[in-house]
């Protein structure tokens, strides 16, 4: 069971994945915007997303942008992982690399969205399923 910290960061990496998928979401209908902008806030609400649950399940939050290795330490014996969410690592790119150099490829907006969006509400269901007496993440 998480312990009360534990569950207030998880909290806080909700509400600031909330605020990255609002911005991705708001951005993918403006032509105007560049790819890189909207790809980023689109990673960042997936990673932030995943960090909440590997602060309830009490391991060391990784240093790292790389979806893939959350990923690997989130889809644990017991814990299975949707596909979709699985699949989420292809937002990587959009990490850093997009922010600095010209884009290899076109951003599947509307895609990013609902990935960025299914991670944030598969994290808010075991944050709020570690609240329940008797769960855990």
């Amino acid at each position: 069971m998480p312990t009360p910290e534990e569950i207030e960061t998880a909290d806080l990496f909700l509400r600031k994945a909330a605020s990255d998928l609002a911005a991705a979401r708001a951005l993918a209908t403006d032509g105007d915007q560049e790819d890189d902008v909207i790809g980023f806030h689109a990673q960042q609400a997936v990673e932030k997303a995943f960090k909440a649950v590997v602060v309830i399940r009490s391991l060391e939050i990784p240093r790292s942008h790389d979806l893939s290795l959350l990923i690997r330490l989130l889809d644990a014996p017991g814990h299975d992982l949707p596909v979709e969410i699985v699949e989420a690592d292809w937002l990587n790119p959009w990490a850093v690399t997009m922010r600095y150099d010209e884009p290899g490829g076109q951003l599947d907006r509307s895609q990013a969205v609902e990935v960025a969006d299914r991670s944030w509400r598969w994290a808010r269901e075991r944050v709020d399923e570690v609240r329940r007496p008797g769960n855990a993440a």
